[in-house]
């Protein structure tokens, strides 16, 4: 037979075949699926990535290559790398290297990049201890830095150190997000490693100014570590809490003062100068604000009106008692509410004559610095409802006008009395008042008539 004939029959064969033959074979080959592209998490534990077989050293070598934020996040890919990353951290290389701890004689430049350094430093730390108990987490964190002088009290004598700045930006990145709970456990570690209670302790039962050098590295650590730093009310509100809840009042008041009163060009604090002197409105506006603070939410901090005006009654006697236009002063720069619970509160005990001298002085403040005069009235009309008949409301506007005239005769006496430079500011003063008492009296007349 020819290869034609053969190919031939081959064909016709081929064609009688029944199509289902091949369900029925042995050699039918399966229809083929795409290789398994998504791999399950435990494939992912199980099976070593590239950074598992590398040795130690190796992968040392590109954690050195890496910025500090960068191994912040590689500190999350999984619990082998991060703990290997803890490890790189705690030697006392990587400290020497990453740790920075020249805090002096910096341009501003240069004190912000460190400032932004030690922000990424608690970001590092925060994510690559995550999975430790809170109270671990501060152990591991705070013995990389409890040794450096320029975060401890007492400890660096420069004046133009910034490392509590550093100090707190690292704690605020450190903890943003935490729970209140947790930021409790926070200050009782930090009081247990910097002795912090004790150090107030001394600084606030020892007479005012004699401890001046604790006194201002107090106020440093704590504005600048704890407070300063959180531009959330709520959140400074709950440091200031915190450090102020172990004393008493009165040592509330003295603690007050420590970490917001003036400060004097020498760079101490002006005991003395609330006191013999009246003080500028920027002098005294971190205290009000520490008051206006404290009197927010009372309820939700366990404050009450009562500790508010009980602090301050002892803050207007320290070192002795203030001289009254810094008194009326702070009250103006606490607002109408605060001031005016503060002044209520007198008069239902009693004390016009305490009362009218005050906003005497409130007036005064008013035309010095600018404010409307209606607010003053509005004040006035405000503690008049306070008295409940008629002779008594009669009675306060009688003891405040004779109080008037008793101030006004009183600076007229020391402008009289020489020629020196405080009794030509006392007559300047003098002229003041005048004219405050005219917009008083204008205001209080125009709401009268109407």
């Amino acid at each position: 037979m020819s290869l034609n004939a053969v190919n031939s029959v081959v064909m016709v064969n081929a064609r009688k075949a029944p199509r289902n033959v091949g369900k029925y074979t042995p050699t039918h080959k399966r229809p083929h699926h795409p290789a398994r592209t998504i791999v399950t998490r435990s494939q992912c534990v199980t099976s070593p990535s590239f950074f598992h077989r590398l040795p130690s050293e190796i992968f040392d070598m590109i954690l050195d290559k890496l910025s500090l934020l960068e191994i912040s996040v590689f500190s999350m890919v999984s619990k082998k790398i991060n703990r290997h990353i803890v490890d790189y951290i705690s030697t006392v290389a990587w400290k020497n290297k990453m740790v920075i701890q020249s805090f002096h004689h910096s341009n501003c430049l240069e004190q912000r990049s460190t400032t932004g350094h030690y922000r990424e430093l608690g970001l590092l730390f925060k994510r690559c201890t995550l999975l430790l108990p809170t109270k671990e987490r501060l152990k591991f964190m705070f013995s990389k830095f409890s040794q450096i002088p320029c975060f401890m009290l007492e400890q660096c004598l420069a004046p133009d150190c910034f490392g509590f700045s550093c100090y707190g930006v690292f704690l605020q990145t450190l903890i943003a997000g935490w729970d209140e709970l947790e930021c409790q456990r926070v200050f009782s570690f930090l009081c247990n490693i910097t002795n912090l209670l004790q150090k107030m302790e001394i600084v606030i039962t020892a007479k005012p100014g004699v401890r001046w050098y604790q006194e201002l590295q107090l106020r440093v650590f704590c504005r600048q570590v704890l407070l300063d730093p959180w531009s959330n009310q709520l959140e400074c509100q709950f440091w200031l809490t915190q450090l102020l809840r172990p004393w008493p009042m009165v040592s509330q008041a003295h603690l007050l003062f420590i970490l917001y009163g003036p400060l004097m060009p020498e760079g101490t604090l002006g005991w003395r100068y609330v006191v013999e002197r009246w003080l500028p409105h920027s002098a005294l506006w971190d205290l009000a604000r520490a008051l206006l603070l404290l009197f927010g939410k009372l309820e939700a901090k366990g404050w009450t009106s009562d500790s508010i005006l009980t602090i301050l009654e002892e803050l207007f006697v320290i070192p002795q008692p203030w001289h009254v236009e810094n008194v009326a002063r702070l009250l103006v720069l606490c607002g109408s509410s605060l001031c005016y619970t503060f002044l209520a509160s007198k008069a239902r005990n009693g004390r016009l004559f305490e009362i009218s001298r005050l906003i005497v002085y409130i007036i005064l403040v008013c035309e010095k610095d600018g404010y409307h005069m209606s607010w003053a009235v509005k004040l006035v009309q405000q503690i008049c409802k306070s008295f409940t008949t008629v002779h008594e409301k009669f009675y306060f506007i009688q003891q405040l006008e004779n109080t008037f005239s008793e101030i006004t005769r009183e600076f007229v006496e020391v402008s009289a009395a020489g020629n020196h430079l405080e009794d030509r500011e006392t007559f300047q003063t003098l002229c003041i008042l005048l004219d405050s008492s005219a917009r008083f009296h204008t205001k209080f007349l125009q709401m009268f008539l109407k």
